[in-house]
């Protein structure tokens, strides 16, 4: 199932301020994945939700407040897909699944891509989405050099894994905006090929070995 196609709650169905507050989260998420910020209105997210204005305010404080908990879901599936532990597995072949994760079609896919552009669009005019996405970075960026020093650690290497892992989100930011651009051109696979070739560039084979 798409974002464009999670149903909308009933109107006057007795949820849970939980399950009204994720109902919302996916309804905002549907309207960005259509249209971009353009469509993140309130009155389209709500008739996307089947509820109220009032209720945005009512769980979120305000529209801002929602595309915080927007940001912070789109973050939660990524973090829930890297952080999924392996621990039986040689580093090179944990930093491997977690790139295959990263560029999973469901991760990579256009409604995705589009969500975090129209996301990222906003981070430098919205103080409180700046402060959630500093947050988010950095245990992404934790996570990426968690794996990258381990796989440096048993094989060997000298090098500087911080720079490394920045890279990494770089080359994943980068190619995701190419498949926002041109998505017939660059597919989940072929992005995550060009990632791996990059990584294996530096640190050699990323398969069952150390």
């Amino acid at each position: 199932m798409t974002w464009s196609e999670v149903p909308a709650a009933p109107k006057y169905s007795r949820l849970t301020p939980e399950q009204r507050q994720a109902a919302l989260i996916a309804a905002g998420l549907a309207c960005l994945a259509r249209g971009g910020i353009l469509e993140f209105t309130i009155d389209n997210i709500c008739r996307e939700a089947g509820v109220s204005r009032g209720l945005i305010t009512h769980h979120f404080g305000s529209k801002d407040g929602l595309m915080v908990a927007i940001y912070r879901s789109m973050y939660h599936r990524l973090h829930q897909g890297i952080e999924a532990p392996t621990p039986e597995a040689p580093p090179g072949a944990r930093l491997r699944a977690m790139v295959e994760t990263i560029f999973a079609p469901e991760l990579f896919s256009r409604e995705e891509l589009n969500i975090w552009l129209a996301l990222w669009g906003e981070i430098v005019n919205n103080p409180a989405l700046k402060r959630e996405h500093r947050r988010q970075y950095a245990r992404y960026l934790r996570n990426l050099e968690a794996v990258l020093a381990e796989v440096v650690a048993a094989r060997g290497l000298v090098l500087e894994v911080r720079p490394l892992a920045q890279m990494v989100i770089a080359l994943v930011d980068g190619l995701g905006l190419e498949r926002c651009i041109e998505p017939r051109l660059l597919s989940p696979r072929a992005a995550r090929d060009i990632c791996l070739s990059t990584l294996e560039a530096v640190l050699g084979p990323l398969d069952g070995r150390k």
